[in-house]
């Protein structure tokens, strides 16, 4: 028989959903099936506990410290995901052209936003547009149509008059882009750390705050009773002691901010998830930080308080319907992970895949 032809047969519990789990699955032509398929000869067979491909619902492969990167590089940024067993990804904002990624059955999937738009001199050099309010609405419809049903907004940032972090946008221009975003059938999400960007932008439609720092006791039932989703990236949150002693010198006031964001960083989350709010797994690989830390993402929501059912389904379950792509269905392209244990009795066992099957094939 062909690779094509081959049956893969995936034996343990799969984790179809967290209260529906089976003793196997199948895979023919890289598809899945609960059905036995007659005749099959060609068989190999993966034991262990079955998960669908992980998500990384914030993660920017193409992106390097100075901003894009050379394909080689974006590849192999792509493939340490893939060995960490994410197989879904939502780029949340890259300068490159990685559409080539797509015509990889190797290499993970991708949901493009487009890349950052960001006030000028607001942002890190090289990563993102940099424009004015005027000119928001125009980039924004640009980038819904370059990206994969999502653009991203950079909300806050350091103002350098006021010395420390603070909203980028007026309310009436948020609220326009947000509207024409939709109009072509985009979601729109944005990076913040502070408070102040967070209640405008909210009340102006966007589904999904980046980091989200900065919501308080204020402004969380206002995301609950709108649903609009957080991404808390908390392996990146814990280099906030560092970005925050490395500008103390020139801009205290934010260094001050950064620390007290950090230290309640946990505690933010946890009130978050308890009132409601949907949170989903991010890591914010690319740019300075490594990728492959899905796994210990996950654990930091667990230490943040979340269930570990509940932070093992912002990585699995409930992250994929949230972007609109299938699980273990029936059916669905083949894109799971095999371990040797069962990652809802500790997700810790999430950072040692024992199998990586992506497209059907056995990749890792």
């Amino acid at each position: 028989m062909s690779d094509q032809a081959a049956v893969l047969h995936v034996k343990g519990r799969v984790l179809v959903g967290p209260d529906d789990i089976r003793d196997e699955l199948w895979i023919v032509g890289g598809r899945i099936t609960y059905e036995r398929p007659p005749g099959a000869r060609d068989i190999r067979t993966v034991n262990g506990w079955a998960l669908p491909g992980l998500v990384d619902a914030h993660c920017h492969v193409g992106l390097g410290p100075s901003g894009p990167v050379a394909d080689d590089i974006a590849e192999k940024q792509a493939l340490t995901d893939r060995e960490a067993g994410t197989l879904l990804i939502r780029d949340a904002g890259s300068p490159s052209d990685t559409r080539w990624i797509d015509d990889r059955a190797d290499l993970p999937k991708i949901i493009r936003a487009g890349r950052h738009i960001a006030r000028t001199r607001r942002y890190i050099r090289g990563f993102a547009h940099e424009i004015e309010p005027d000119d928001l609405v125009a980039y924004v419809a640009q980038e819904a149509r370059r990206g994969d049903g999502w653009v991203k907004l950079v909300g806050d940032w350091l103002n350098r008059e006021t010395g420390d972090l603070g909203a980028c946008w007026p309310r009436a221009e948020v609220e326009a882009a947000i509207a024409e975003a939709h109009r072509l059938g985009a979601r729109v999400t944005a990076h913040c750390f502070a408070e102040d960007s967070l209640r405008d932008l909210v009340e102006a439609g966007i589904d999904c705050i980046e980091h989200a720092t900065g919501l308080t006791e204020d402004t969380i039932p206002l995301f609950a009773e709108r649903g609009v989703a957080i991404v808390p990236t908390l392996v990146n949150i814990a280099t906030f002691p560092q970005l925050a002693a490395g500008g103390e010198a020139k801009f205290p006031r934010w260094s001050a901010h950064m620390r007290r964001l950090h230290e309640r960083r946990y505690d933010t989350v946890r009130a978050a998830y308890d009132a409601g709010v949907p949170v989903f797994v991010g890591t914010d690989a690319g740019g300075t930080l490594a990728h492959g830390l899905v796994a210990g993402e996950v654990a930091e929501l667990v230490t943040a308080g979340i269930p570990p059912i509940e932070a093992l389904s912002a990585t699995a379950w409930g992250a994929r319907a949230w972007l609109g792509r299938p699980g273990l269905d029936e059916g669905a392209p083949a894109d799971l992970v095999v371990y040797e244990g069962d990652p809802r009795a500790d997700v810790r066992v999430l950072a040692a895949p024992r199998r990586v099957v992506l497209n059907g094939k056995v990749v890792g």
